[in-house]
């Protein structure tokens, strides 16, 4: 008996030797976690924000597969950044059918990995009744941000507004991926550039918030940059409404994934690690 049961250790470790998974999840403190796990503490939330690398078929798969997941056991709602506030109309019009699969893929303002990464996602809501959302700004109104600063918002009309998060934004400088941001791009814009992705942030935020149903789950993609380390996205969501409820998805690239740089500790809620080496779809 006990010959065999050492054989079959033995056959079990060369199982697990032998794979080579395409991500592990971890949670804040860098501990291996399942995904099972993960689906349980999600549904206990009221928002999630899926952190994504945009070009990863990774991220795109579990961003869908954990949205399906979830609404076998709660509602949910989809929030996204592809899509932003004036795309709404076209948006909800192929969501009823009155606009054609043609008509809505034939425009310029869809990103270039829409077909591949996103649309998926949008014929699933289609077909089970499941409220897609554009949150992000018009692009550009962030570009506007970005060249003019953020109080040439105030030129604009009550109409155009509607599509902004509320004017004058609360904003931070300080906030480490903010700085991070003015790091990285050196002079570059300088503090119209944050104020330009904090313009993003808010709108997204306001929007979530706008939408959100409390018996549902509002699931929201977006760059993991919008939400990592509980910024971006989620500090609008705490100025806009202190008891809000929501959980974080970050994904983050590793040469080694079996444990987790400490550069992500923290990152989010749930880390999702995947090899660099992976195929990107862009």
């Amino acid at each position: 008996m006990k010959s065999i049961l050492v054989y079959i250790s033995l056959f079990l470790g060369f199982i697990n030797y032998a794979q080579k998974p395409a991500y592990l999840i971890y949670n804040a403190k860098g501990k291996k976690v399942k995904y099972s796990k993960m689906i349980k503490s999600l549904l206990k939330t009221e928002i999630v924000l899926f952190g994504e690398i945009h070009n990863d078929p990774i991220a795109h798969w579990l961003t869908f597969e954990l949205i399906k997941d979830i609404h076998e056991k709660k509602p949910v709602q989809i929030g996204m950044e592809m899509f932003e506030r004036h795309q709404e109309e076209l948006l909800n019009g192929y969501l009823k059918g009155s606009i054609s699969e043609e008509a809505f893929l034939d425009n310029d303002g869809l990103w270039s990995n829409f077909t591949t990464d996103y649309f998926p996602i949008v014929n699933w809501a289609k077909n089970k009744g499941v409220t897609v959302f554009a949150t992000n700004i018009t692009r550009k109104y962030a570009r506007q941000v970005f060249k003019e600063g953020i109080n040439s918002l105030e030129m604009l009309t009550d109409k155009q507004k509607e599509g902004i998060a509320p004017l004058q934004i609360p904003f931070d400088g300080e906030l480490p991926q903010y700085k991070k941001m003015l790091t990285m791009m050196g002079d570059h814009g300088g503090e119209n550039l944050v104020k330009a992705q904090a313009i993003k942030d808010a709108t997204m935020a306001h929007f979530i918030l706008k939408q959100a149903k409390g018996d549902h789950l509002f699931f929201h993609v977006n760059g993991s940059f919008h939400s990592d380390f509980h910024e971006g996205i989620g500090w609008y969501l705490k100025n806009y409404k202190e008891d809000v409820r929501f959980k974080t998805i970050s994904t983050v690239q590793q040469k080694n994934i079996k444990a987790l740089e400490v550069e992500h500790i923290g990152k989010a809620d749930f880390i999702i690690c995947i090899p660099e080496s992976m195929t990107k779809t862009y």
